[in-house]
């Protein structure tokens, strides 16, 4: 007789029964070791989900310093990581994969930052918190992409303003305040350069009646804009936010869709908010590999083993917590990024 060959299908029970067994010992790890699970909006669903608290950077990082825990695990990328021992330097802070990394951080160093100062004497410099702990130490006052105006609003309005790294946050930090003498670094986050204003106007006029939801690194804030300074979308449809602006302006939407601008991870935690609403990604490649670095397997070795712990030098880091504190002196520090 002729052999039969058989289709291999998955056996979803067995999938989500792993899935719980894997999430339980997560949890029974995190409780042996005293630690708090932090997880970034833009990470794996499975790590969002078995996470004590999801959030953006800055809001996580605030949360690690209040928290009774001794050990914070930092699902999210190396410069969360660090901020997160700025704020908390008496606990141990593990990151799953020290290789995580951000294409926006690393687009401006120290040395860099330290020769554009040369350059301007006497400028402000306001460094957005997706900023290296070095970086930091070297700036006056950070700022979040939610309360950026604000920072650099209250400048005096004859200091040069030396703004870093994203260009794209400041452009649009100049556009709202009209600020002539502010310098922008052109750094960008590869993942929100890539999505783009033909993307977004494609997406726009498929799904007419739909919101926007657009981040402030994105490439296509300038298009979302103009798509409604041109009433091609209503301009109360259009709102540019940070990743904790998305998850309020969730709540309160009365839209059947909403177009996302920003990391594919974000999708997540809005249908987790508003699941009667349809959300869809302007560009559904938009995913960090950096993020994505921290897998289940990675989570679970971290907490057995202790891997990987992040350092930042005292003093470093006293002065990178200066310039943070500076940000919250002035107003409320809103959502990270």
């Amino acid at each position: 007789m002729p052999q039969v060959l058989t289709e291999h299908v998955p056996d979803a029970g067995a999938e989500i029964a792993a899935d719980a067994a894997w999430a339980q010992e997560v949890r029974e790890l995190a409780r042996r070791r005293d630690a708090v699970l932090l997880a970034h909006n833009y990470q794996l669903p499975a790590i969002q989900d078995v996470a004590d608290h999801t959030g953006d950077s800055l809001a996580l990082s605030r949360i690690a310093a209040a928290s009774q825990a001794s050990t914070i695990v930092f699902c999210g990328v190396h410069f969360m990581a660090e901020t997160a021992k700025i704020l908390a330097p008496d606990k141990t802070v593990l990151i799953p994969d020290a290789r995580a990394g951000c294409s926006l951080a690393d687009s401006i160093t120290a040395e860099q930052l330290r020769a554009w100062k040369a350059e301007h004497p006497g400028a402000v410099v306001v460094s957005y918190v997706n900023t290296t702990a070095a970086v930091k130490a070297e700036t006056d006052v950070c700022c979040t992409s939610s309360n950026a105006v604000e920072v650099v609003a209250s400048i005096p309005a004859d200091r040069e303003v030396l703004f870093l790294p994203d260009q794209f946050l400041g452009a649009h930090v100049r556009r709202i305040t009209g600020r002539e003498n502010m310098h922008v670094w052109a750094g960008e986050c590869h993942v929100h350069a890539g999505i783009s204003g033909p993307a977004l106007t494609a997406q726009a006029q498929a799904h007419p009646d739909a919101e926007l939801f657009v981040h402030p690194e994105c490439g296509c804030a300038t298009s979302a804009l103009y798509l409604a300074g041109a009433g091609a979308v209503p301009q109360e449809r259009v709102k540019i936010l940070s990743t904790g602006g998305m998850l309020d302006a969730a709540r309160a939407s009365t839209a059947a869709t909403v177009l996302v601008a920003t990391e594919v991870g974000m999708l997540h935690q809005l249908r987790r908010a508003a699941p009667e609403v349809d959300f869809r990604a302007v560009n559904d490649r938009a995913s960090c590999r950096y993020m994505k670095m921290i897998t289940p397997a990675a989570l679970l070795r971290s907490l057995r083993d202790g891997t990987d712990e992040v350092h930042v030098e005292p003093g470093l880091a006293a002065r990178a917590l200066a310039s943070v504190e500076r940000m919250i002196a002035i107003g409320r520090p809103g959502g990270g990024e």
